[in-house]
C-alpha cells in the first residue's frame, strides 16, 4: 500500500511517495511561497495560487499512480502569514486536501526525527522563512528553537550582498542562546543537501551519496566564498543546483556558516532524510 507526503515550505514544496516502510522517490517545485514576506504579513496572491496549483498537481500525480493516502503540512511561511488561510483553503479547493499547519517547534522535532530517528545528536534546518535548530539524546529533547531566517526572507532583505548577509546572520544566530554542546550537528533541508552535493561535485544529485557527508567549518567558508564569487547563472550551471535555488544558496550558506562559527561546532553532517521523513514516522508510514 502506497501512501504521499506533501511538505508545503516557503521556498518549494516537496512530495515523497512511501510503500512498505520505504522511500520510492521524492519530487520538488520551487514556487516561493514566503516570496515578500520580510516586507508584509500577508502571502501574495500570485505566491499562494502557484504554490496551490503545485500541490494539488502533485495531489493528482500521487492519486494517478494509485496511493492510497496523501498527507500536507505547511511551514514557516503559511503559520506566520496573516492570510495563511487563505492558502490551505485554496488547497482545499482546488483538490479537496487538508493542509496542516506545523509550528516550528514541531517542525525541528519532525526534521531530528526524520534525520536521526532514535539517535542522539543536533539538527539544523535552514529554510525559506524559518531556520530550526535542535539537539536531543536518546531519550529525550534537550533544545529546539525556530527562529524567522531563511533563504527567501534574505533574498528579500539582503539580495546576495555578502557583508550585509553576513551582518544580518551573525546578530539573528546569537538569539539561539546556550545550544547544548558535545553533540554532533547534523545538517538538513535543501541548502545543506546542495552544499554538500556541490562539495562532491556529483554529476547529479545523489540523496544516498550527499547523506553522510562532513562539512567542516573551512568547508562552509570556501563554499560561502566561491558562491559569492560566482553570479546566479554560474552557480545555476552546476547539475546540482535546482536553477530556482541558484540565487537564494549563498544566503542559506552563510546562516549555517555563521551558526557553526557562533557555537563553535567542528562542522555538520549532511542529511538527505529530514521533515518529510520525520512527518511519514510521526504517520505510521515509515
Amino acid at each position: 500500500m502506497k501512501h504521499a507526503v506533501i511538505d508545503i515550505g516557503s521556498n518549494s514544496v516537496r512530495l515523497m511517495t512511501v510503500a512498505d516502510g520505504k522511500v520510492l522517490y521524492k519530487r520538488l517545485k520551487t514556487t516561493r511561497l514566503g516570496e515578500g514576506i520580510s516586507f508584509s504579513a500577508r502571502l501574495s496572491r500570485q505566491a499562494i495560487d502557484r504554490t496551490a496549483n503545485a500541490v494539488a498537481e502533485f495531489y493528482a500525480q500521487a492519486i494517478s499512480e494509485g496511493i492510497f493516502s496523501v498527507y500536507a503540512f505547511a511551514t514557516a511561511a503559511v503559520r506566520s502569514a496573516e492570510n495563511g488561510a487563505d492558502f490551505t483553503e485554496k488547497v482545499k479547493a482546488l483538490c479537496g486536501l487538508s493542509v496542516e499547519v506545523i509550528s516550528g517547534e514541531k517542525e525541528a522535532e519532525i526534521g531530528v526525527l526524520g534525520a536521526l530517528g532514535t539517535g542522539r545528536g543536533g539538527l539544523i534546518d535552514v529554510g525559506g522563512a524559518s531556520t530550526e535548530v535542535i539537539v536531543k539524546n536518546e531519550q529525550e529533547i534537550l533544545y529546539k528553537k525556530s527562529l524567522n531566517i531563511g533563504v527567501v526572507r534574505l533574498k528579500d532583505t539582503c539580495g546576495r550582498d555578502l557583508p550585509k548577509l553576513t551582518h544580518v546572520c551573525a546578530e539573528t544566530v546569537k538569539e539561539y542562546g546556550d545550544i547544548p554542546l558535545g553533540y554532533e550537528m547534523y545538517a538538513v533541508g535543501g541548502t545543506a543537501t546542495t552544499l554538500a552535493a556541490l562539495y562532491l561535485d556529483l554529476p547529479k544529485y545523489d540523496g544516498e551519496k550527499v547523506t553522510g557527508t562532513k562539512l567542516s567549518l573551512t568547508d562552509l567558508e570556501k563554499a560561502v566564498e566561491r558562491l559569492a564569487n560566482s553570479s546566479v547563472e554560474e552557480i545555476a550551471r552546476h547539475p546540482c543546483v535546482d536553477e530556482k535555488r541558484a540565487d537564494v544558496l549563498l544566503g542559506g550558506a552563510v546562516v549555517l556558516l555563521e551558526i557553526v562559527k557562533r557555537y563553535g561546532f567542528s562542522g555538520l553532517t549532511v542529511s538527505d532524510r529530514d521533515n518529510l521523513e520525520g512527518y511519514a514516522i510521526t504517520k505510521g508510514l515509515l
